[in-house]
């Protein structure tokens, strides 16, 4: 509610001042819009109801219900983590990367998996050609794993790996190497992204049936509960979801809606919502439309905390706390003018340190052409560095809270994002939205909207639609060496002639007759056949074996 003061002032001033300039300069359209629909007004004033409310609606940082952030100090003590994601080609190359990462002042590592491994295949499997070491790193065994991390202290660095239906394995993989060096695994400190449900509607690298790749996830709550205290079971996942197509307003609804099927997933299991909630951390995207992606952060933290103290019953703070990693976005990324990129970068970032992100990656402004080359990521990491160090938006909490039309967006993100969540329970939850095409149709329509405003060029992409320029692109393209699959099946082949195949048969028995009691814990015989030194292809075989696998109606 705006003040009668304040409306009888912009009143006047409508009618003078403003009906004056538009009669002279005339608005660019006739409509202004985010890029999920929301009108945005030419001005807004002060809205009394705000602070009336401020307690519920705003709070302080670090206490309920988080709209200004998590931690009551924010960046003035402790900068976000600058971690940057790459993987590529064998695990001995990739490795070379973090260390250059690292040096060059990346606080985390986060890999990147080949899409075999993340479909749980062995590099000399038929389905692997021309695959292997493409988009990620290839890991087949714990011996890969090892090499991935020659190094790299794994008790002092935090460590994200984006793995969804194998996640469990890799998991097994990273604790097997850090006890072979000596390492308790209760110091490790790391996230595995384990958010199968987005694969069904976004991205595509599932492997079993949904309710059998819940019981992955549930056991690897149960377990890290007990022997990975401080890692994050899950990062649930709206970036692919907004890569797909989706809006702001759905990737917010559509993750928060994923975690609450896990977490009725772990409640049915037996375990107790301050057990697990405070584990649970999130991974979004930041798109270009600013006011809108900072808006969604404080949205999103705001609506969270509601669904876990009411309808949860949490009651420690940091069961409440939606806890982030960020990602630029890819899909904005173009292949024309590729320097360009750099800014819209920039931007993103500096709208998820604004949203008040726990972490972030800056894409390189390469990868709309191939790989990111090392000069690429080197500018990708310091344009963290320079909103970090040089902009002073790290030194205040909410810099933008208050803003009359932050604090609009915040509010019309909420109630939007929340009546989808909505929609979703009245069908009986997510994997039946997922089952029923639901989801799928709703992102599939959304991006059809946005390419259309882009063909018509209602929305502007500068050097796609607009601003463009015929010159031919010059940039150096990295490039994977070709032998790649070769070297990864020869490394294979020299593993498994080296290991006991007796203990890898009768783990792999252990774990078969496991997976067919519901009532077991799948994590410690995974981590037996790990040890004993099964590859993936060999335990998701297993696994495929007892679960199925996954078809996608073709309804869908």
């Amino acid at each position: 509610m705006i003040p009668e003061q304040i409306r009888e002032a912009a009143a006047d001033w409508s009618r003078a001042t403003l009906a004056a300039a538009v009669a002279h300069h005339p608005e660019r359209a006739d409509r202004f819009a985010t890029t999920s629909g929301i009108p945005v007004d030419r001005l807004y004033l002060p809205d009394a109801e705000t602070l009336a409310r401020y307690n519920e609606k705003l709070g302080f940082p670090g206490d309920y219900p988080f709209t200004r952030g998590v931690h009551p100090t924010m960046y003035r003590s402790r900068l976000w983590t600058m971690r940057e994601y790459a993987g590529y080609s064998t695990a001995e190359d990739s490795n070379r990367r973090y260390r250059y990462l690292l040096a060059q002042g990346s606080t985390g590592l986060s890999v990147a998996f080949d899409l075999p491994t993340q479909l749980g295949l062995d590099s000399d499997d038929p389905a692997s050609l021309a695959e292997v070491g493409r988009v990620g790193v290839a890991i087949n065994t714990v011996a890969d794993m090892e090499a991935l991390f020659e190094g790299i202290p794994l008790d002092q660095v935090s460590t994200s790996m984006t793995i969804n239906a194998p996640a469990a394995i890799l998991l097994a993989m990273y604790i097997a190497v850090a006890e072979k060096r000596g390492i308790d695994p209760a110091v490790l400190q790391g996230t595995i992204q384990n958010d199968i449900l987005k694969e069904y509607v976004a991205r595509g690298t599932y492997i079993f049936p949904p309710r059998a790749s819940l019981r992955l996830i549930e056991n690897s709550f149960e377990y890290c509960r007990e022997h990975l205290p401080h890692w994050n079971t899950i990062s649930i996942s709206g970036y692919h979801i907004r890569e797909a197509g989706a809006t702001a307003v759905q990737e917010l609804a559509f993750t928060l809606a994923d975690a609450i099927c896990y977490i009725e997933t772990a409640l049915r299991a037996g375990l107790h919502i301050d057990e697990f909630a405070p584990r649970l951390a999130f991974f979004f995207a930041a798109h270009s439309d600013f006011f809108e992606e900072v808006a969604k952060f404080r949205a999103g933290r705001r609506l969270y905390a509601r669904i876990m103290k009411e309808r949860f019953g949490a009651a420690l703070p940091e069961s409440s706390m939606l806890r982030f990693h960020t990602q630029t976005s890819g899909v904005t990324l173009t292949a024309q003018q590729p320097d360009n990129n750099v800014v819209r970068v920039a931007l993103q970032a500096l709208a998820a340190v604004l949203g008040g992100t726990q972490s972030l990656h800056t894409n390189s402004k390469d990868e709309a052409l191939c790989l990111p080359a090392e000069e690429s990521v080197r500018l990708a990491i310091r344009t963290q560095q320079v909103i970090a160090h040089e902009t002073g938006v790290a030194d205040t909490v909410d810099p933008l809270g208050g803003s009359f039309h932050v604090e609009h967006l915040t509010d019309v993100i909420e109630a939007e994002a929340e009546g989808l969540i909505r929609q979703i329970d009245a069908m009986g939850g997510m994997v039946a939205a997922i089952e029923s095409g639901f989801v799928r149709r709703q992102i599939d329509e959304a991006a059809d909207r946005w390419s259309h405003q882009v063909d018509r060029k209602e929305r502007i992409v500068v050097g796609l639609n607009a601003c463009t320029d015929n010159r031919p692109t010059r940039i150096h393209l990295f490039e994977v060496s070709e032998d790649v699959r070769q070297r990864e099946i020869d490394n294979l082949v020299r593993f498994k002639a080296r290991r006991d195949r007796s203990a890898v048969r009768q783990s792999l028995d252990a774990l078969r007759l496991a997976a067919g009691d519901e009532r077991r814990n799948l994590m410690p015989p995974i981590l037996d056949t790990v040890r004993a030194g099964a590859s993936i292809g060999e335990i998701c075989g297993v696994l495929r074996g007892v679960f199925g696998e996954y078809r996608e109606s073709a309804e869908l």
